[in-house]
């Protein structure tokens, strides 16, 4: 719902693909090498999976994105790593005056990997299906009513404003799937699909590749889609492997990858020359921490006002720079400082031992111990949560709170995190669609805000800035989120901490790749 009352957006995006525009431009200019090669063989990306489907009504992990990103189409998309303006893929569109209607139309004929056309009846199913299953991706379509006008046209109709949906439209949940293949493998509209297995075997999509072999543990084959109306890629074969940084960096050098996506600063120190290039920049992804308000949960301490300012205060920040590798950044609030409305750290997120300790002594708090959840088997960025963990411990431990470590395999992590049972700890927030509307799910009676137990009502003053935030306009949009930023520091369950460092690491033999904010990578364009 929040993401329907969207206003105009975008402006600031640039800074957003700053990075990822630079990256290109590196690449483009270090032609040449060795290393696998393009001209049909195989392409071996390296990555820190946190994929639990390839269902892109289901998905919405980092992992998942890249994968469907390659499989599916979407009617709306972005060129390369420039957010700020969506353009047309399976379908042009156009915006009603009042941004309630938006009208997609097809662009010329597209094929399934199949070779069953793509429809307007198939983008409906696909939209419809989102929104019937209502898993974790669904929220992108909230409010809104997807109609077929006819053969080559789809109305969608929000209920209010929505200038934010074109550039929702190109996320891979809402990918495009063959609707006569699903439904003969158990797709429907509703809560009673049972497809997910089946497209975790066969994709059904439209996009440059399809799948050949998948797991969530170890890889992901892709092979092309022969029916693919776009160009062709360089690449005949894509092999997406699950590896950990450390073996990720030997496998570049070595040659037997030739994209390694989760280095960190360390792991990339003696890269970049020779066989191998090293992109550098800032992470949009937002490593934060959240204590549950769930008197159930919380231990009668983490829902305390005083602790969370001792939390606060009581990070040093600065180290937490330091161990995210070079171009680290601190958000001072929830969104991330390349988007619209972020701000700067204020006195609320910085160091202050004596005043985190004087708001400890305040918040009543004894010495107990407060269980510190992360999942142990992912890097954001190459970094690590549990470097940023023991951190954290030693850190806060010096004021006086004694943090247990609960690591866990982020399977088990996040069906814990998401149904709002775990005390306290760290994770990431990666951007859905590039717009600080984006992270109004920290908000109470929200997705985020009810994984820390915050209800609705829990905050007048935080809900009163988030309403403020929807309603601005224009150049208002900015100062109405960073209010709200700083309604959310004052009182809020979370704590935002670092951005890390991006490295990416290519074989010298890659000449073109371009990040994106949305699904990372485009592994159809890396030549």
């Amino acid at each position: 719902m929040i993401r329907s009352q969207l206003s105009p957006r975008g402006r600031r995006l640039a800074g957003a693909v700053v990075i990822a525009a630079s990256a290109a431009i590196v690449l483009a200019g270090c032609s040449g090498g060795g290393g696998s090669g393009g001209g049909g063989k195989t392409l071996v990306v390296d990555n820190s999976f946190d994929l639990k489907t390839s269902d892109p009504a289901r998905a919405f992990e980092l992992t998942g994105s890249i994968v469907d990103r390659a499989l599916y189409d979407t009617v709306l998309t972005f060129k390369g790593s420039d957010v700020t303006k969506p353009v047309p893929s399976l379908m042009s569109f156009t915006e009603s005056s009042d941004d309630k209607t938006l009208t997609l139309k097809m662009e010329g004929k597209h094929y399934f990997s199949n070779g069953d056309p793509v429809t307007v009846d198939d983008v409906v199913f696909s939209l419809k299906r989102v929104q019937g299953i209502a898993g974790n991706p669904s929220f992108l379509l909230d409010g809104v009513t997807v109609t077929k006008k006819d053969d080559t046209t789809v109305v969608l109709t929000s209920k209010t404003a929505n200038p934010a949906l074109p550039f929702i439209l190109p996320n891979p949940s809402l990918g495009i799937v063959d609707s006569k293949l699903l439904q003969k493998n158990g797709g429907s509209t509703t809560k009673s699909d049972s497809a997910e297995s089946f497209l975790n075997k066969t994709s059904a999509g439209s996009g440059p590749y399809m799948l050949s072999s998948y797991s969530v543990n170890t890889k992901v084959v892709f092979t092309l889609n022969p029916h693919y109306a776009g160009p062709k890629p360089a690449y005949s074969k894509v092999v997406l492997e699950n590896v950990a940084g450390p073996t990720q960096k030997i496998n570049v050098q070595a040659g037997s990858s030739q994209v390694a996506l989760d280095l960190n600063a360390d792991q990339v120190s003696g890269l970049g020359t020779g066989k191998t290039k090293v992109i550098k920049g800032v992470s949009p992804d937002l490593i934060y921490l959240w204590f549950n308000q769930d008197s159930a949960v919380s231990g009668g301490v983490t829902d305390k006002q005083d602790f969370l300012t001792a939390v606060r205060k009581g990070i040093d920040y600065s180290k937490m720079l330091s161990l995210s590798g070079e171009g680290a950044t601190q958000p001072g609030g929830m969104v991330p400082s390349q988007f619209l409305g972020s701000i700067k750290p204020d006195s609320t997120n910085t160091y202050d031992a004596a005043a985190a300790k004087a708001a400890l002594a305040k918040s009543g708090y004894s010495g107990q111990s407060v269980t510190f959840s992360y999942p142990n088997d992912i890097t954001i960025n190459g970094l690590q949560m549990e470097t940023l963990a023991q951190a954290l411990q030693s850190q806060l431990g010096a004021i006086g709170i004694k943090l247990t470590l609960a690591p866990s395999p982020i399977s088990t992590f996040l069906d814990a995190y998401r149904a709002g049972k775990l005390q306290s700890g760290i994770m990431y927030w990666g951007p859905d669609f590039p717009d600080p509307s984006d992270y109004l799910v920290f908000n109470p009676g929200e997705d985020l805000g009810l994984r820390a137990g915050w209800k609705a009502g829990a905050d007048d003053t935080v809900t009163a800035a988030q309403q403020a935030a929807l309603a601005a306009s224009g150049d208002a949009r900015a100062s109405a989120y960073a209010d709200w930023q700083r309604a959310q520091n004052a009182t809020g369950p979370f704590v935002p901490v670092v951005q890390p460092a991006q490295y990416v690491v290519t074989a010298s033999s890659i000449t073109s790749l371009e990040l994106n904010p949305v699904w990372t990578v485009d592994l159809a364009a890396i030549k």
